[in-house]
């Protein structure tokens, strides 16, 4: 069945279509470069993606299957590209957390198995079993890796940082990929390709609800908007506070020495800089109260005088 000309057929559609799914993310990638910064975009993916080609190339090798082997160095190669570019425009908190993730994952936990497999395991067959149970395990966690940030998807109501074609390319070549595991009778190519299909689809669910990001807004643009909002609000805030005080009034006297110490002029600047002046009106002289005199005025206290001494 190997040489099939059907099987041979559905593998090459699967090597193009597993291509285009590796070249999807070339649009989100040229955005971080023409922005220079990663915004919300999220490394998981990709490193999954880089894990899951060199596990296959692993099982490529032992199975000798040429088909797999060569769509799975191009996958090593052009997702480690893709990480750097997301290293090099990163924050330093995402960049450091992409470091370790790659460190752990796709250099320790992917040696440790190699070396294991190659050195513990003795049987060419029971190789191939594990290493192929092993891929299957991890080609589901590339179709789960983009759903990841489902919860973003639907708290913005936007799928700007969910790339369309990433997720229509998945769907189908996870289709091709199960026919040809099944044509191959090689289970675990096909076992994975059922699920990624499911969350293709879930995928694709999500950009049929919220594919109008024009009317919801593009969470950038949201992003971008927010200091423009806030320096409105506050230009609409001191006029209203204006408006306030010239309905209230103010009396305009001449420049004098309050009993707090400041003049007119330290009033207006403190009007300027946006502290509040409550003019509270005083009732006309002839109804203030008047205290009777003291038959014996109190003596005042003596005042102590402070001389500077040249």
């Amino acid at each position: 069945m190997a040489g099939s000309p059907l099987v041979f057929a559905v593998g090459i559609v699967g090597n193009i279509l597993s291509f285009l799914v590796i070249l999807a993310p070339v649009p989100t990638f040229y955005r971080v470069y023409k922005r220079k910064s990663t915004e919300s975009f999220q490394s998981v993916p990709y490193a999954m993606a880089l894990l899951s080609a060199m596990l296959w190339l692993y099982y490529a090798l032992l199975t000798k299957d040429l088909l797999l082997l060569t769509i799975n160095v191009v996958g090593c190669v052009v997702e480690s590209a893709y990480l750097a570019i997301y290293i090099s425009y990163a924050s330093k908190k995402a960049t450091a957390f992409t470091v370790k993730l790659v460190a752990i994952m796709n250099v320790g936990l992917y040696g440790v198995m190699v070396a294991v497999l190659q050195l513990g395991v003795k049987d060419g067959e029971s190789r191939v079993t594990i290493s192929g149970a092993i891929g299957s395990a991890f080609a589901l966690a590339v179709f789960v890796a983009p759903l990841a940030i489902i919860r973003q998807v639907i708290r913005t109501k936007s799928v700007e940082f969910l790339p369309f074609w990433l997720s229509f390319f998945l769907t189908i070549s996870a289709v091709v990929w199960f026919f040809y595991g099944l044509l191959m009778k090689d289970f675990f190519v096909a076992t994975p390709n059922v699920l990624g299909l499911l969350f293709g689809l879930a995928q694709m669910s999500l950009h049929l609800v919220y594919k109008n990001p024009k009317k919801k807004g593009a969470v950038s643009e949201v992003l971008q908007a927010v200091p423009v909002d806030e320096e409105k609000n506050q230009v609409q805030l001191q006029q209203q506070q204006q408006q306030q005080s010239e309905e209230a009034g103010h009396v305009v006297v001449p420049a004098t020495i309050d009993a707090d110490g400041r003049d007119d002029d330290q009033d207006k600047d403190m009007q300027q800089s946006g502290v509040a002046i409550v003019n509270i009106p005083l009732p006309p002289p002839e109804e203030h109260p008047v205290m009777p005199p003291l038959e014996h005025p109190a003596p005042l206290p003596p005042m102590r005088m402070a001389v500077e001494v040249v």
